[in-house]
């Protein structure tokens, strides 16, 4: 395979950036400097960058959900329960798209590292669902407001999709599809619309969806699921 994809694959860095690594000399193989495009086997030849070895890793997808508190990091300043502290073996993986502390549900993780910059770029589109519980508005305010124009920083966030209905206690449910992955997006929408959020829970990603997945217990991906991405971003599940 490419190097550049050998190094994706490893989660040393996404595939535009171990094409700079190439680039800058830092990359070698067998000892020599390596070529962008260059073709490697990964579990036969021995690549550095910058002097280190890179391991190859198994390709692996998992679908995490994400529980209420924990943060999505590799490690916390503050000793609160990271993502990765529920996952036994978790060498190489990385997150796809975060999820702040007080937002629940699905994360997918993975070593692949191309397919993560692709599945978190805005110009791949790839759609994100969440439902939010909130409060501050009547709920015919909410779904009327809803359909306009909202802006982030000088920004319009465009849903793909909006459903309002009541809640209990005079609270709204909002189901909402966005193709963006702008920090805490969804809350800021919200806030933007004169919302307070109780609950925030994000439902799929893609063609991946949290289903009953226990709150605290990831599972793999099936195969279709990772046909499915590698489709929705344009790359093939098993492409050199």
């Amino acid at each position: 395979m490419r190097l550049q994809r050998a190094l994706a694959r490893a989660g040393v860095a996404s595939r535009r950036a171990a094409e700079e690594l190439i680039e800058a000399g830092k990359v070698r193989v067998d000892g020599k400097v390596a070529a962008l495009g260059s073709k490697v086997d990964p579990d036969r030849q021995r690549i550095t960058v910058s002097g280190k070895p890179v391991k190859s890793v198994e390709r692996r997808w998992l679908a995490f959900h994400k529980p209420l508190g924990v943060v999505t990091t590799a490690s916390d300043e503050e000793g609160r329960r990271t993502v990765f502290d529920f996952v036994p073996d978790a060498r190489g993986l990385t997150y796809v798209g975060r999820l702040d502390v007080m937002t629940t549900g699905l994360l997918l993780l993975t070593t692949d590292g191309d397919a993560v910059h692709r599945l978190t770029h805005p110009r791949y589109h790839v759609p994100r669902r969440y439902t939010a519980l909130v409060h501050g508005r009547p709920t015919a305010e909410v779904a009327a407001a809803a359909r306009q124009r909202v802006m982030v920083e000088g920004r319009p966030v465009e849903p793909a999709e909006v459903r309002v209905r009541p809640g209990k206690e005079g609270r709204s449910i909002v189901d909402l599809t966005i193709q963006e992955g702008r920090n805490r997006v969804v809350r800021r929408w919200c806030e933007a619309l004169g919302l307070k959020v109780d609950r925030l829970a994000r439902l799929s990603y893609g063609p991946v969806r949290l289903g009953d997945l226990p709150a605290g217990r990831y599972r793999p991906l099936t195969p279709a699921e990772e046909r499915a991405l590698y489709r929705a971003i344009g790359l093939e599940r098993d492409r050199d």
